[in-house]
């Protein structure tokens, strides 16, 4: 008997049609789009909390907020508010408005505010510096000022055993680390306590980090409220390099991918797919206790994004394309540089050439003094 396949629905998302399955919400059809064409990748809405890959997620931090400008083809009225793009299902003949609606960037700036609110300003000490998607969240979307001026809310670091470490500071309750611990533990006994501005994540979670995947909640935050303690304070992510590997193991795939610093392994974390996403946890044993080239099998440099910083100075231009936009600031504000031209490289006529060329600047000066 054949397979009856789903009747695809048709959404308009930024001016771009898309097919997807029923059940799909705005976010997947746009990391469609991206997944399809990588050039379309800056139309994703920004996801603070949604995790694909850990059920239930999302809806919480608000910044993938879209403007519905027709239901559906049925009833083509503009939905009143904006709509969380992550738990919203897509209906057929829906037009979503993200990058091209002044009201979701506006709205979208005022969200950043908001998470930014208790934020401290920790960044050249906090090692999630360089991956963090509050960094690239503010930086795109942010503003340089802020009105806040009430003391910011702090809470003392708590050891949640012997690998991860909580900066409660940091947090900005995205619940991940709770829905990972679903997924991980038989007996969830830990989870976001109070409300309002004083909420937390309990320390009741000492009690359910003692599992063999417990470090994968450093991996799933995004922001550095969950550390590694064997890795912090040890290298700036910039300066590291990360290389795919993988290993037999008895508890998880034992797919990785490994940070070197020279030759050294200087710490082991999940791969993650071109959203920042875990597919696949791995186990404690492969994160913590695996230190050495001899453990892995190497398969080869990790792809990374050219926009991020972790790919500076690394990679040739076949592994990963300069970003669209630096090639348009490039082109509208920068010169070309005529490579043909004669360069002198003898360093005594390199050294006489520097001494005229100040006497000519210090004479324009002098000629502009008396004009004045």
């Amino acid at each position: 008997m054949e397979e009856v396949k789903p009747q695809l629905i048709k959404i308009t998302f930024d001016g771009i049609e898309v097919e997807v399955e029923p059940g799909t919400t705005i976010m997947q059809a746009a990391r469609k789009i991206a997944e399809a064409d990588e050039s379309q990748g800056h139309l994703v809405p920004p996801a603070m909390c949604y995790y694909k890959p850990l059920p239930t997620s999302g809806g919480k931090c608000r910044a993938c907020l879209v403007r519905v400008a027709a239901g559906s083809a049925k009833d083509p009225r503009p939905m009143p508010k904006l709509v969380p793009s992550c738990i919203t299902q897509v209906q057929e003949g829906m037009i979503v408005e993200n990058t091209t609606n002044p009201a979701v960037l506006d709205t979208r700036k005022s969200i950043v505010e908001f998470l930014l609110i208790n934020h401290p300003l920790d960044c050249p000490v906090c090692d999630q510096a360089g991956e963090c998607h509050l960094q690239d969240f503010s930086f795109e979307h942010g503003s340089v000022k802020t009105r806040y001026e009430e003391d910011r809310r702090t809470f003392d670091k708590i050891d949640i055993g012997p690998f991860v470490q909580l900066h409660m500071t940091r947090c900005i309750l995205c619940y991940r680390c709770v829905y990972t611990a679903d997924q991980i533990t038989d007996k969830r006994v830990h989870g976001v306590m109070n409300r309002g501005d004083a909420s937390e994540i309990s320390t009741y979670i000492e009690k359910a980090i003692d599992n063999d995947f417990s470090g994968n909640v450093i991996d799933v935050c995004p922001v550095g409220a969950l550390t590694d303690k064997t890795y912090r304070f040890k290298s700036r992510v910039w300066f590291s390099k990360p290389e795919d590997a993988h290993c037999d193991c008895d508890k998880c795939s034992g797919k990785v991918t490994l940070w070197y610093r020279g030759d050294e392994v200087i710490r082991v974390t999940a791969r993650k797919n071109m959203w920042g996403e875990v597919n696949e946890f791995i186990c404690n044993k492969c994160r913590f206790e695996r230190k050495k080239t001899s453990d892995w099998v190497i398969e080869g440099p990790t792809k990374v994004k050219r926009s991020s910083v972790i790919s500076a100075n690394k990679y040739s231009k076949n592994l990963i394309a300069k970003p669209e936009f630096s090639l348009k600031l490039a082109a509208t504000q920068f010169k070309p540089i005529g490579d043909e031209r004669e360069y002198t490289t003898d360093i005594e006529t390199v050294r006489h050439q520097s001494i005229e060329n100040n006497d000519k600047a210090n004479h324009r000066s002098l000629l502009t003094d008396n004009r004045n």
